[in-house]
C-alpha cells in the first residue's frame, strides 16, 4: 500500500505542476515549495535545536498558536519551524514573529521526508488537529524524533477506524502521544488499540482567551461606531449599534445584504468577507443601498466623517478579531454552504452572541453553543430577519446569549496547559 501511496504522490505532483499553470492558488502552492529546501539550508545550523510544528492551512495555525508560544517560552534558545500545506495558511502567515522559520511542507514523498527532516533535524515535532503523511512520520519514527498530535479530533467514519484502513492506522503508530479535543476522539483511538492518547481539549480557546489581554483598540472602528470614548461597557446603551460580519461568502451575504438594505439608519454593519478579490467587493458594495464605504478608501483618501456611513466593508485581512470586540452581535459566515463555518469563538469570547447558518454539525464549539442558546442557527432569510430583530431589540436577551458565549469560551480554557506539563515531563525525564 504504502508503495501505491509514493506512485500517486509521485504522480500528483507533475499533474499539480500542469494545473498550477491554469490557478493562481495552485501556482503558489507549487511555486512556494520550490525554494524550501535552500531556505532550510540557510537558515538552519547543524548545531541548532529545532521544534518542527506543522498546520495544513491557517484555521490549524491559529490553533496551535498557544502552543507554539509556549514551547517557545519555555525553550527559548530552540528554532522553531512551522510549516504549512495550503497556500491560505503559508500566504497569511508567512511574516508571522513566533516562529523562525516559516515555510511550506514539500509533498509527502520518501526524497522530501528524508531530506526535509535531515535539514530540520527537530527535538520534538507537533501536528496540529489533523494531516498524516506517512513518509514525514515513518522518517521521524525512524530517526526517533519525539512526535505529536495536538488538539486532535478523529470520527468514526475516517479510514483509520474501518475495514481498509490498516495503511493510515499504521500512519497513526508513528505518534508518540495523541491529545485531543474529545472524549470520542479517544474512544475511537482505543478502540484500534492506542492508549497513548490524553483528552486535552481544544488550544484555540487558549488562543482566544488570550486575545481579551492585547489592545484591541481601532481607531477608525471608534469613529464609525461614533464613540465619545475608546471603550464603552456593553452594557450602556449606545447611540449606534454594530453587527458584525465576519468571513461571509456570497450565500451568507445574499440574506445579509437583504436585511442591511432594510434595515434603520441608527444601525450600522461591518462586514470582513472571506474573499477580498476587487471585483467581488466591489459588487457586494454596489448590492448595498445603504451608505457604504471599504476599508481601503479610508486608507487612501482623505474621510471627513466615517460617522456619516451605515456599512463598512473590510477589504483587508488580520483585523477581524479586534473588529469583533466592537460588535453588539456577530454574524459568522460559511455554515450556510459546504466551505465549512468559520471561527465562533472570536467573537464569543467577547461576550457576543453569535448567528450563524445551519451546517456545523462538524463542528463542536459551534453545536455546544446552539444547544445552550448563546448561538442562533438560521437557515433562511425569515430566520436571519427574526435573530437579528430580537438580539437587536429584546436587550436582556442579547446580553444573556453574549454571557453564555463567553463563560462558554473560560471554561474550555487550559488545553495548552496540559499539553505543556506533559512535555515538560518529558523534557525532565
Amino acid at each position: 500500500m504504502l508503495f501505491l501511496y509514493n506512485i500517486i504522490t509521485l504522480l500528483a505532483a507533475q499533474l499539480l505542476k500542469i494545473v498550477a499553470l491554469f490557478s493562481p492558488k495552485m501556482k503558489l502552492f507549487v511555486d512556494g515549495r520550490k525554494s524550501v529546501f535552500q531556505t532550510l539550508a540557510d537558515k538552519i545550523q547543524t548545531s541548532d535545536k529545532t521544534i518542527w510544528f506543522h498546520a495544513a492551512s491557517l484555521g490549524e495555525y491559529e490553533q496551535g498558536l498557544p502552543v507554539i508560544e509556549a514551547i517557545k517560552q519555555q525553550l527559548p534558545t530552540h528554532k522553531i519551524v512551522v510549516t504549512f500545506f495550503s497556500p491560505s495558511g503559508y500566504e497569511v502567515r508567512k511574516n508571522n514573529t513566533v516562529a523562525d522559520v516559516t515555510i511550506y511542507l514539500p509533498l509527502d514523498t520518501i526524497s522530501n521526508a528524508k531530506q526535509f527532516v535531515e535539514l530540520v533535524h527537530p527535538e520534538m515535532v507537533f501536528f496540529i488537529k489533523y494531516e498524516y503523511w506517512p513518509n514525514y512520520l515513518n522518517e521521524l519514527k525512524k530517526q526517533h524524533i519525539k512526535t505529536y498530535l495536538i488538539s486532535g479530533i478523529l470520527r468514526e467514519n475516517q479510514a483509520f477506524f474501518n475495514w481498509y484502513g490498516t495503511f493510515y492506522r499504521n500512519a497513526l503508530k508513528t505518534f508518540d502521544y495523541f491529545f485531543v479535543q474529545n472524549e470520542s476522539s479517544k474512544n475511537l483511538l482505543q478502540s484500534i488499540g492506542f492508549n497513548n492518547v490524553k483528552v486535552s481539549g481544544d488550544t484555540r480557546f487558549d488562543r482566544v482567551v488570550s486575545i481579551l489581554e492585547r489592545d484591541n483598540s481601532l481607531d477608525f472602528i471608534e469613529q464609525f461606531k461614533n464613540l465619545d470614548s475608546a471603550r464603552l461597557d456593553k452594557n450602556v446603551n449606545q447611540k449606534s449599534k454594530i453587527v458584525v460580519i465576519g468571513s461571509s461568502w456570497p450565500k451568507d451575504e445574499s440574506l445579509l445584504v437583504n436585511y442591511i438594505n432594510q434595515s434603520s439608519d441608527d444601525l450600522k454593519f461591518i462586514i470582513a468577507p472571506h474573499n477580498i478579490k476587487q471585483e467581488q467587493i466591489q459588487e457586494l458594495k454596489n448590492s448595498i443601498s445603504k451608505k457604504t464605504i471599504l476599508f481601503s478608501d479610508v486608507e487612501t483618501q482623505l474621510i471627513a466623517s466615517l460617522q456619516e456611513y451605515n456599512v463598512f466593508i473590510i477589504d483587508t485581512i488580520g483585523i477581524l478579531t479586534k473588529i469583533y470586540s466592537y460588535a453588539d452581535i456577530a454574524y459568522v459566515g460559511g455554515g450556510l454552504g459546504t466551505s465549512g463555518l468559520h471561527n465562533i469563538l472570536e467573537p464569543a469570547t467577547f461576550g457576543i452572541p453569535v448567528v450563524i447558518g445551519p451546517n456545523y454539525s462538524h463542528f463542536a464549539e459551534a453545536t455546544a453553543l446552539v444547544n445552550m442558546e448563546g448561538c442562533i442557527s438560521i437557515q433562511n432569510q425569515t430566520e436571519l430577519n427574526e435573530a437579528f430583530d430580537l438580539l437587536l431589540h429584546n436587550e436582556d436577551e442579547r446580553l444573556e446569549k453574549g454571557h453564555i458565549c463567553s463563560t462558554f469560551v473560560q471554561m474550555n480554557k487550559g488545553a495548552t496547559q496540559t499539553i505543556m506539563n506533559y512535555i515538560a515531563n518529558e523534557t525532565i525525564n
